[in-house]
């Protein structure tokens, strides 16, 4: 091996290094949700969303870029920068309740079904019973919680992560797509006719609120000089970009597999892989839904606990009794709903509606937060910065406003 060769070898051994609240929120927004969405948007409409899902990336690394700045410039959190953004109590108040109410109701609203997809994983690969495997794994999660270790947590997500990519792009590749077809849907958007909920589906499950509260906090345990910077980036750009090949993937091999097929589980594309993996085709896609399940709901009670503990300035993170005690209740309520099937449709509608509120909100916030020359001096957005997060938030207001209205009219019909 040459000078030159070893030196590259050490540099990207030293990029490697950096990875870690990035992942968390790759391994956050792949999730059984995730899956099933962007293997109906490739059984229905081919290659013909990927843009939707490269959009969808693009939009959650500006974002968190931002945030993640915010965190290791003014070692503060999402959170603590919105509540300390209103000097006028009532505003002050108003907005911190709306913002813990959402996440939290959201979180709790999805748990029991991230903890069906993990289960489903599980009694593939074992044969095993939904009903005792859902509550087993939420245990397992809740103690994960407890530990109060953001290293542990940060090494679980990490290697969910390289197990969902070894999964979903292995089986991309053995499907063997059309690479023309694949750039096509890429770089010439397209929007077939009935789409428009598949795309909010797909932008939706990708860039969520509490991620960027979660991710604000976590870069505060790894950087704190304004040096480290280019290291946040780096794990963003790293990390973020494998969670979207990912969501790539399986859309990519749902459209080469399973075009015109419809899709009721994710288990269905596993009857598709068959032909190609044979008996090996169950068991391996049933890891990949198992990884992806396990890092949602593990990622859903941190964001719930991690947006409180930054909005009400608790000390020692998660350490505090009062973080634990709203990371177990997240995972309880959803331990419940799963044990008594209860998924009542009025809640999940309301979740949904909140989130179409959400998602622009804190966009907005973010925007006004990170041009806060007091808090972040010569680190405030950039014009350029400036105007990249103001198209994104005038998409997120639409997308909010679709989500908003769809929910309505599904919740009066």
């Amino acid at each position: 091996m040459s000078q030159q060769e070893a030196t590259q070898k050490k540099a990207f051994k030293e990029k490697l290094k950096v990875i870690g609240p990035g992942a968390i929120i790759s391994a956050s927004f792949i999730g059984p949700g995730t899956i099933t969405t962007a293997t109906q948007a490739g059984a229905s409409y081919g290659y013909a969303l990927l843009w939707a899902v490269v959009f969808s990336i693009i939009t959650t690394m500006v974002l968190q870029v931002m945030v993640a700045r915010l965190g290791i410039i003014a070692q503060k959190g999402l959170g603590a920068a919105i509540h300390d953004q209103f000097a006028n109590p009532i505003l002050k108040y108003t907005v911190t309740g709306f913002v813990l109410a959402s996440i939290y109701i959201g979180c709790a609203a999805y748990m029991s079904g991230d903890l069906n997809g993990t289960s489903l994983g599980i009694s593939t690969l074992t044969g095993w019973s939904i009903n005792i495997i859902g509550p087993v794994v939420g245990i397992i999660i809740l103690f994960l919680g407890l530990s109060g270790s953001y290293k542990l947590i940060e090494k679980v997500m990490i290697i969910l992560v390289v197990i969902m990519s070894i999964v979903f792009i292995t089986t991309m590749i053995v499907a063997k797509p059309d690479i023309g077809g694949i750039l096509s849907g890429v770089f010439a958007p397209s929007m077939p006719t009935g789409s428009i909920i598949t795309i909010v589906a797909l932008i939706g499950t990708t860039v969520v609120p509490y991620n960027l509260f979660i991710h604000s906090t976590t870069v505060q345990e790894k950087w704190n000089k304004p040096s480290h910077l280019k290291d946040s980036r780096w794990d963003i750009f790293i990390t973020i970009g494998v969670g979207g090949l990912i969501t790539a993937a399986i859309l990519i091999t749902s459209g080469t597999l399973m075009r015109g097929v419809e899709v009721e589980t994710v288990a269905d594309l596993a009857l598709q892989l068959e032909p190609i993996l044979g008996s090996w085709a169950e068991t391996f896609l049933a890891i990949g839904i198992f990884s992806a399940g396990f890092s949602s709901t593990t990622a859903s009670a941190l964001g719930a606990a991690m947006v409180a503990s930054s909005m009400l300035k608790w000390e020692n993170g998660m350490k505090n009794w009062r973080f634990k005690a709203v990371f177990g209740s997240v995972i309880l309520i959803g331990i419940l709903s799963f044990i008594l099937n209860f998924e009542p449709l009025e809640i999940l509608l309301f979740a949904q509606a909140l989130n179409g509120i959400l998602l622009p909100g804190i966009a907005i916030l973010i925007m006004i937060i990170m041009n806060n020359k007091k808090l972040l001096g010569n680190y405030r957005n950039s014009i350029k910065m400036n105007v990249v997060g103001s198209i994104i938030v005038i998409i997120c207001l639409a997308l909010g406003a679709h989500s908003l209205i769809t929910a309505i009219g599904d919740f009066l019909g």
